[in-house]
């Protein structure tokens, strides 16, 4: 049995962690801390507030005496951290939030279980960190992919915080002797994703027959891992993984922006099409209206320092944990788009708002 401090737990991928651990370890104590900053959401935990199991705190990870009351009071043995800014254009409109998260945040969680964990006793524990393939850089096309040994190189403000924090992870295990884990992923996508991420964006655009912005001439690429397996790979990195280590977690899968668009408006068509419930839903969708969903697609300007390719070399996680993504693109798309067709509610809720009118600011239209 394990006590989980998840940080970020209201967030698009701590939300989906969360479901997956109360799922598969049932008799876990989980406890979530998030700060339901914009995209923060309490609907993504819906199933799991009622669970005697579970708790949830509204909370900073900057409040570091809160993080040691709850290390202390629930006896936590571990964290995982999924507290973060992570939108690479609100970071390059205003970075001091992103410093202020994911670098001081992340030190005061550490300094928290530093305390708690080794000057308290030197109880067992891990704490594991979730980070981002971003803090490689950039790949061209003919370059392999990024391996755990890769130099770090980020070229946005989200990705150099991201960078910093793994670095002070680091060095608390070979300074103090913290139990540490760190995990960095690949793109990903799937259920509870807030909308300012391109896969939900084109989605929710093409129900409303919107436009859908595509950055640049479109051929940036990204390696596309679908949330659950991701979700699968922390698990994995939690319970075989080597303390000290950092575990690239990919889904070997990548596609060009403008590819994953395509597919999507031809997916959501079909499925629309399909449906005479859902074309009495969405009679605004491109398939109602007599075109296609491709018709709306819209190039804007790129966006500064838009890093050409991201990919990630998975081997050490497979021959070390025996992780491998479960779901292909193809698959974990269609699971996706399922999912906020069935869920409207959800999205309706993040669309009402002020977000609504930062996406038109943003993309221009």
């Amino acid at each position: 049995m394990h006590k989980l401090l998840v940080t970020g737990g209201a967030g698009f991928i701590g939300a989906n962690f969360v479901h997956y651990w109360l799922s598969h370890y049932p008799q876990d104590r989980v406890v979530v801390l998030d700060a339901l900053t914009y995209a923060g959401n309490m609907a993504s935990l819906a199933g799991c507030l009622e669970q005697e199991n579970f708790r949830f705190v509204h909370g900073d990870i900057g409040d570091q005496d809160l993080v040691e009351t709850l290390l202390a009071e629930e006896g936590l043995d571990t964290v995982v951290n999924f507290a973060a800014e992570s939108h690479v254009d609100r970071s390059i409109h205003g970075p001091d939030p992103f410093v202020t998260t994911n670098v001081v945040g992340t030190h005061s969680l550490l300094k928290a279980a530093k305390k708690v964990w080794l000057d308290g006793g030197g109880q067992p524990h891990r704490f594991h960190h979730v980070s981002t393939d971003e803090v490689y850089g950039s790949l061209t096309s003919e370059e392999p992919p990024f391996t755990e040994t890769s130099a770090y190189a980020p070229n946005s403000p989200y990705s150099a915080s991201k960078a910093a924090s793994d670095h002070l992870v680091r060095a608390y295990h070979h300074t103090y002797g913290l139990e540490v884990t760190t995990s960095n992923c690949s793109n990903n996508y799937g259920p509870y994703q807030f909308p300012e991420k391109l896969i939900p964006l084109i989605i929710l655009n093409i129900l409303e027959a919107k436009p859908l912005p595509i950055y640049g001439d479109g051929l940036n690429i990204r390696d596309w891992l679908y949330v659950e397996d991701h979700c699968r790979g922390i698990d994995l990195v939690l319970h075989k993984g080597r303390v000290g280590e950092v575990y690239n977690i990919g889904g070997n899968n990548e596609w060009r922006n403008i590819e994953i668009v395509r597919l999507v408006c031809s997916l959501v068509d079909e499925g629309i099409a399909a449906s005479e419930s859902l074309r009495q839903r969405f009679p605004h969708s491109p398939v109602c209206l007599g075109h296609t969903a491709e018709s709306l697609i819209t190039f804007v300007k790129d966006r500064p320092g838009h890093d050409r390719r991201y990919a990630i070399d998975a081997v050490k996680s497979r021959s070390e944990l025996g992780y491998a993504p479960q779901e292909s693109f193809e698959t974990g798309i269609r699971k996706t788009i399922d999912w906020y067709l069935a869920n409207e509610a959800w999205w309706r809720g993040v669309m009402n708002g002020s977000y609504r009118d930062w996406l038109k600011k943003q993309y221009e239209y």
